[in-house]
């Protein structure tokens, strides 16, 4: 019955068994399930797993089932935060199947894609972006991973914002909230929002992206070196799905306003990704290139979430996090 969330039917009927009759080792569990003591002992090491078992406090060596309403809530953040991972990672596929097709390009650069140019080197990217901006008409939609911007490109970048504003086009864009500790850049923000850009923040970004007029996507070959190559996308379908991709995350990005807003679990936007990428296994390294920060400022947010929910390992941490609402406790 418990399958869907990890459970198989034996590890089941031993969980049940040992909350009905507490005091039963591995030999009585055996016994009244008609199994053998080999299997039971496979069970509880995946009862042990998701947490469903604990070493009890009264007596030294005996284990004892926790009560159902906090195991089942564990199994199910577990499988909520499997199923987010999941669905970002579909996300994400949208825009790396473009990088994809950019790949196979590459290795095959005679060959004749129909909706796809190669750019190679920042002077054909800068070029190319320069020439689909002067035929803008009506928006364009940036993903901009990344840190805040310099005093110099903000300079640079004015006359340019300011041109295609001018003109009527829509202008959206996303950064990380990493931004936000950058000062230039919420000046920038500012004096962009007074011409009428929008720009929001989230979290963590699937990718480098810039679409024009919904129909020209613009994304780099390699998300380690956005300077090597890019690739210019006019093919309807995959569109269609950048455009939603962008919306998306669009839609669940916040304006850059000067304060941050929690969740009622006292959580900014920015901690709340972090409890759920340490839910997911990810390292500090991982996690602070997903957030666009340093190694040392995953670290800090990660040690900071811990102690404030006296976590002394992510195992603790992960079951406190659910506890104190931090991780959904339902499907």
């Amino acid at each position: 019955m418990l399958t869907a969330l990890g459970l198989d039917a034996v590890s089941e009927s031993v969980y049940r068994s040992m909350l009905a009759h507490p005091g039963d080792g591995v030999r009585a569990l055996a016994e009244r399930l008609g199994r053998s003591e080999e299997e039971v002992r496979r069970c509880l090491d995946l009862l042990s797993e998701l947490a469903l078992i604990r070493p009890s406090y009264e007596r030294e060596g005996e284990l004892r089932a926790v009560s159902p309403q906090v195991g089942m809530e564990l199994l199910m953040a577990r499988q909520q935060a499997d199923l987010a991972a999941q669905q970002l990672r579909i996300e994400a596929s949208r825009a790396a199947a473009a990088q994809l097709i950019a790949e196979y390009a590459d290795l095959r650069p005679a060959a004749s894609h129909a909706g796809v140019e190669q750019l190679v080197g920042l002077d054909q990217i800068r070029d190319r972006i320069a020439s689909l901006a002067r035929g803008l008409t009506a928006e364009i939609m940036t993903f901009a991973p990344g840190g805040g911007h310099s005093p110099e490109s903000i300079e640079a970048s004015r006359p340019h914002d300011r041109d295609l504003l001018g003109r009527g086009v829509r202008m959206r864009t996303v950064y990380l909230d990493s931004v936000r500790n950058s000062q230039p850049t919420v000046a920038y923000v500012g004096w962009l929002a007074e011409l009428g850009g929008e720009v929001r923040t989230a979290p963590e970004l699937p990718t480098r992206m810039i679409i024009f007029d919904r129909a020209t996507a613009l994304i780099p070959v390699s998300g380690e070196d956005t300077r090597a190559g890019a690739v210019v996308l006019t093919g309807h379908g995959t569109l269609v799905a950048l455009c939603a991709l962008f919306e998306h995350v669009w839609g669940q990005a916040r304006e850059l306003g000067p304060s941050a807003v929690r969740d009622e679990g006292g959580l900014s936007a920015q901690e709340a990704t972090v409890v759920r990428l340490l839910a997911q296994g990810l390292t500090d390294e991982a996690i602070a290139k997903r957030l666009g920060v340093s190694s040392r400022t995953a670290r800090r947010v990660a040690t900071d979430l811990m102690e404030r929910l006296g976590a002394r390992s992510r195992f603790e941490f992960g079951m406190r996090a659910v506890q104190n609402g931090w991780l959904p406790q339902q499907l």
